[in-house]
């Protein structure tokens, strides 16, 4: 998703939008993006009435295993901006750490770990007189920050010994064809760290409940720690519970939205196998309906009478009406507004009808420039109204209605590579069957009426169109998919016997796929292929908002939006009847919020109905920058052409919410 479709130099709103997205905080902590301002690590200013403290951490033995954690258990780490009263508290804050921070010694694997804190110039041990270190805490008041160390001594990494998984019910071990070894993950010499150990018994149990064994859980976990060898053994014992499929499915907190809309947006029915999977695509099926805020699965403690398992789909409401507004400025095309209004539940069926306008300026492709505003036109100012309803769940089947309609006045273009002129009134009704969570069909009914002009003449037409189409979506995150693949394929015929003033067929196909390298998807593989048809008319038959373009933003990065494509007169672009484009990414995050993404683009338009290569394809590369935030992550791409015309920009700047594709 784009947050704003320009067609050139990046505006300087950006920055509003990004200082928004940090405003969270009510300080000047909260502006700290990428960690620029400054740390925390330094402590408060001597006082008379507490007793600042500046801690430090000396650890003696693996200091990158343990340090964090550390860190994560102590208050005293986590209260050193909040001085205490004095030196008694102090003290106390310092004894609180020992069980907490001697756990995190112990969950990393070292079980011979020593801990000691230093107050000034007074050791505190575990079971030793705090009184003393209080004393020495107080002589820093109003001087300079007491000064505290942590002191530990790691010792020896411990290991794993003999690891057991039994079945509680049978008291006897685990075949590897009940469960293999490799979900349990662990074996003898590897390291005896309680994150380990906690993450096999999550995937044992989540791997019994793959298997349609929704009551699998764990019943103890025995370590036994052997101090002098430096091993653990543990024993599991897991019930896995019995095989049961889904039960009952029930649906609650639905208040002015009809239960029968939701149930619609559940594939799941009684009696069909028990999948965690499944669960969780129920909800993010059932989350698609706009009218609703919050969605959320619930499974229910015991099976019922016959053996399932009962559902419990627990859902909130959103407020039905929104409105929003925004405005944004660019180099290239100047100031744009943006408006819409929305309902999200018109009658009570979760029925959405959102208006929408824009009003910007249409760049001149004529050869002339807007330089001062004594010099606008009436025809520079372009614009567009929208209208589209939404009614889901027909008589709560799985169809929903899609009617649109749309007016437009717009103009392309603005440079040496040419443009068009469009102005149109489009209508839309559709019918689309949800066959699962992820694949729908749709047809419907398409008429627009309009007139385009550009260097190969103007163009009066009126056109009917009966479209289809295909789509296939099982990426697992809308913004920033890690796996899974989207497919979009459609054909839309506009024959003359309907009434069409052009006869015609458009098709349009459109793949991606993302695959993850590794388990925590910080290393992704993303591909994009686009293709495009038009046939049963010559080139200048086909009105030019119909015609294929490449270039830009959402296609080859690089080159001006709509540049690419079959040249007429005067060298200008005026688009073809065939399309193709390609994109390949590898998306890296370095930290949790930061990442890099090399990418190349590469695509034309021809003019031929298919592609055949006699406008070459023209390619480009770049390297994006990845900000990651709740909401998606925020793109910024440079890219520069591989082979560069005559004209061509050396390096394009991309900014948006979400990944290219």
């Amino acid at each position: 998703m784009q947050l704003w479709p320009w067609r050139g130099a990046v505006p300087f709103s950006i920055w509003v939008l990004l200082g928004a997205l940090a405003w969270p905080g009510d300080d000047a902590r909260a502006l700290d993006l990428f960690g620029l301002v400054g740390s925390d690590d330094k402590p408060p200013a001597a006082s008379p009435n507490a007793l600042p403290y500046a801690l430090a951490f000396d650890i003696a033995g693996d200091r990158k295993a343990v340090e964090q954690a550390l860190k994560d258990a102590s208050e005293l780490y986590r209260l050193r901006q909040d001085a205490p009263l004095d030196g008694d508290s102090l003290a106390r804050r310092a004894q609180a750490d020992f069980g907490p921070m001697l756990d995190a010694l112990w969950g990393t694997g070292y079980y011979n770990a020593t801990l000691a804190f230093e107050i000034g110039e007074s050791a505190l041990t575990i079971g030793s007189d705090a009184r003393s270190a209080a004393r020495t805490a107080e002589a820093y008041r109003n001087r300079e920050p007491v000064p505290v160390k942590v002191l530990v001594n790691t010792g020896p990494l411990f290991s794993m010994g003999q690891i057991e998984v039994d079945d509680s019910r049978t008291r006897q071990p685990f075949t590897p064809q009940q469960l293999p070894s490799k979900i349990i993950g662990l074996k003898p010499g590897d390291p005896a760290r309680a994150a380990d150990l906690r993450a096999a018994q999550a995937r044992m149990v989540d791997y019994f409940r793959s298997q349609s064994r929704p009551l699998a859980k764990t019943v103890s976990v025995d370590p036994v720690v052997f101090h002098p060898q430096r091993i653990m053994d543990v024993t599991y014992r897991i019930d896995p519970g019995p095989i049961a499929p889904i039960g009952s499915i029930s649906i609650s907190g639905t208040e002015t939205v009809d239960p029968a809309v939701v149930r619609s947006f559940i594939y799941l029915e009684p009696g069909d196998p028990y999948s965690p999977k499944a669960l969780a695509d129920t909800r993010k099926s059932v989350s698609t309906i706009q009218a609703l805020g919050s969605v959320r699965i619930r499974e229910a403690e015991a099976l019922d009478a016959e053996g399932r398992l009962p559902i419990f789909v627990e859902v909130t409401e959103r407020k039905p009406r929104v409105i929003g507004f925004s405005a944004r400025y660019s180099t290239i095309d100047g100031p744009a507004l943006h408006g819409y209004w929305e309902h999200r539940n018109l009658f009570g069926g979760a029925e959405r009808l959102r208006l929408e306008s824009d009003l910007f300026l249409a760049p001149r492709n004529d050869g002339t420039r807007l330089k001062r505003i004594e010099d606008l036109l009436p025809s520079d100012i372009g614009g567009r109204f929208s209208a589209s309803f939404l009614k889901p769940a027909l008589g709560g089947t799985r169809n929903d209605l899609l009617l649109d309609g749309r007016v437009e006045r717009d103009r392309t273009g603005g440079d040496r590579y040419g443009g068009y002129t469009s102005r149109f009134i489009d209508g839309r009704a559709a019918i689309r069957h949800r066959f699962s969570d992820t694949f729908s069909a749709q047809f419907g009914l398409q008429l627009q009426k309009g007139q385009t002009s550009d260097v190969l003449g103007k163009i009066d037409y009126f056109v009917v169109g009966l479209p289809a189409s295909l789509t296939y979506d099982s990426t697992d995150r809308p913004l920033d998919p890690t796996r899974g693949a989207r497919i979009n394929a459609s054909i839309t015929p506009y024959p003359s016997f309907l009434g069409s003033t052009v006869g015609m067929t458009v098709s349009k196909f459109e793949a991606s796929t993302y695959y993850a390298l590794d388990e925590d998807a910080r290393y992704i593989l993303a591909g994009r292929i686009g293709l495009g048809s038009i046939v049963g008319a010559d080139l200048d038959e086909i009105p030019a908002n119909f015609r294929f373009f490449a270039g830009g933003g959402g296609s080859v990065r690089g080159y001006r939006y709509q540049s690419l494509g079959p040249q007429g007169p005067f060298g200008y672009v005026v688009g073809g009847r065939s399309l193709l484009e390609g994109s390949l990414e590898a998306r890296i995050k370095i930290t949790d919020t930061i990442g890099v993404v090399p990418f190349i683009d590469a695509g034309n338009a021809f003019e031929s109905s298919y592609p055949d290569f006699k406008e070459r394809l023209q390619v480009s590369a770049g390297l994006g920058l990845r900000y990651y935030t709740a909401i998606g992550p925020i793109r910024l791409d440079v890219a520069t052409p591989l082979n560069p015309r005559p004209g061509d920009r050396p390096v394009s700047l991309y900014i948006s919410i979400g990944q290219a594709f």
